[in-house]
């Protein structure tokens, strides 16, 4: 069994003895002992193949859309063991934002801001929904770029604006985590830095769990590091640590870019 790795007295998840296998015999994410630290950025790094992305959607159980991916083990949501939700309701409270920007191409900016209430059958009165939809672009600062736009198609916006309305429809329902998998890989370094900037300031209201192959991305805004090779969590720690004095030699090897 990997041994706990990075306790906290209030973690926002808590994870045991977690693992994913794809097919029987291959396992993707091996024995995971640790805690996820509320209201700050962890980074989840590692070369390709790893278990980032395997790990990351374990917890809002996107593995259970595939029947032949098998999860074991406990992740727990403020002290909720996240299995024994409905997943509904998992998924209001743990957003995810994908690697490419994927606004619904049939509804508007509007609509795509509010469409997780929609498709959970949620009625709102209008005045709701307003609120809502600026609030919401206000926090990711699309609002200003859009607010003339509500009602147009969110494809016409840039790739960086699109990520950051996939990111105000993930928070307009006030999830408690944010998972997002390399969501700057398909942008221009501009539109990067927007985001980077973002979640930097979202961080004061989510967790965020940030899976990305930039090492100075996750220098510049993570809190915390996690490197995981072979499906094993290898090393976790705050960033600034990690990257001046890695404890274990394979994170010191993928840091100076011996591998990965």
């Amino acid at each position: 069994m990997t041994k706990a790795l990075f306790r906290s007295d209030n973690p926002v998840l808590r994870v045991k003895d977690l693992s994913v296998s794809y097919e029987k015999g291959k396992t993707a994410v091996r024995e995971i002992n640790t805690d996820i630290e509320r209201k700050a950025i962890t980074a989840i790094m590692g070369p390709s193949g790893c278990g980032k992305s395997t790990l990351l959607r374990a917890f809002n159980r996107m593995h259970e859309l595939y029947p032949d991916i098998i999860t074991r083990g406990e992740i727990y949501l403020n002290g909720e063991e996240i299995h024994r939700m409905p997943t509904i309701e998992l998924r209001r409270r743990i957003g995810m934002v994908f690697q490419r920007p994927n606004p619904f191409p049939t509804m508007s900016i509007y609509e795509n801001v509010v469409a997780g209430y929609k498709l959970n059958g949620i009625s709102l009165k209008r005045n709701e929904r307003d609120d809502i939809v600026e609030k919401a672009l206000r926090d990711v600062t699309l609002w200003d770029e859009v607010k003339d736009s509500l009602f147009k198609k969110g494809s016409f916006l840039s790739g960086g604006q699109q990520q950051r309305l996939c990111i105000a429809r993930t928070i307009a329902f006030n999830p408690e985590v944010l998972l997002l998998d390399e969501p700057t890989s398909a942008l221009d370094p501009l539109a990067t830095a927007r985001i980077e900037d973002l979640l930097v300031t979202l961080k004061k209201d989510y967790t965020i769990l940030l899976v990305t192959h930039n090492m100075s991305q996750a220098a510049r805004i993570s809190d915390n590091s996690i490197f995981m090779y072979l499906g094993e969590l290898v090393e976790y720690e705050k960033t600034d640590t990690m990257f001046t004095t890695p404890r274990d030699i394979r994170t010191e090897g993928y840091l100076t870019g011996k591998f990965g």
